[in-house]
């Protein structure tokens, strides 16, 4: 039994499940309205187990599943108590993959999705565009022309596309986009190794992809939005025909 009488014994059933579950996006909560001050310490075990008003075995299993989100972890010892973490954006982005790759989402599906999320990331790139902006632009045609050179003819598109997103200053077209376009890529290399595509062939797209990234780079540094929305509607619509007959 813990100190206020409620029992140590692990939580059992569904019950004890949806109570902890709760329980962690409450902790969740609190996480946010404090700002999500990464290293904080939100609570000691006891304090916590008091504020929520729970078992110690419901509020173990609420914090194995903050720990799993990244969100905060249970630190041991004197000075412990619940950490606040910083997410790895890397995971939150795999798991994304995982599930729409479960849903069976298809490149239509894919492509309209990017559609909507890039035209608006590139009219809001443009809206904000500094030269520090314009310079990492710049760097990224040129480290996606040193890859086709060397030979890379998948992946090396995503980084362009990631600069873009970030330069609209939105974490959600950000996140979104590199989901989308890290799942795309997949899909055309799934294709690609099923049909035996010719590396040649590979390249051509490859310089295809990267002259139509110019043409887009050219009119979001003249402030086109316009004019860059239609390259890049243009180009999306491109990659979406390399599996143009996928039901």
């Amino acid at each position: 039994m813990t100190g206020d009488g409620k029992s140590d014994a692990a939580p059992a059933g569904r019950g004890s499940q949806r109570l902890a579950e709760t329980v962690a996006e409450l902790i969740e909560k609190d996480i946010v309205k404090e700002g999500w001050r990464t290293g904080s310490v939100l609570g000691s075990e006891r304090e916590l187990i008091e504020r929520y008003g729970v078992s110690r075995a419901v509020f173990r299993e609420a914090v194995r599943l903050i720990e799993h989100h990244q969100m905060a972890r249970m630190r041991r010892g004197p000075g412990g108590g619940l950490v606040v973490t910083e997410p790895d954006p890397g995971i939150v982005r795999d798991a994304a993959r995982v599930y729409l790759r479960h849903a069976a989402v298809n490149r239509r599906q894919l492509f309209e999705a990017r559609m909507a999320l890039e035209l608006a990331g590139v009219t809001t790139a443009i809206e904000k565009l500094t030269e520090s902006g314009i310079a990492r632009l710049t760097d990224a045609l040129e480290t996606e022309r040193e890859l086709i050179e060397r030979g890379v003819t998948l992946g090396h598109a995503r980084h362009l596309h990631r600069v873009i997103a970030e330069l609209a200053g939105n974490p959600a077209i950000t996140l979104f986009v590199e989901v989308l376009a890290q799942l795309d890529q997949d899909m055309v290399q799934d294709e690609w190794e099923t049909d035996g595509r010719p590396d040649e062939g590979n390249r051509e797209a490859a310089v295809e992809s990267h002259q139509a990234h110019q043409a887009m780079v050219a009119a979001i540094v003249a402030g086109d939005a316009p004019l860059a929305q239609h390259r890049m509607r243009r180009h999306l619509q491109a990659v979406a025909e390399l599996l143009k007959n996928e039901s």
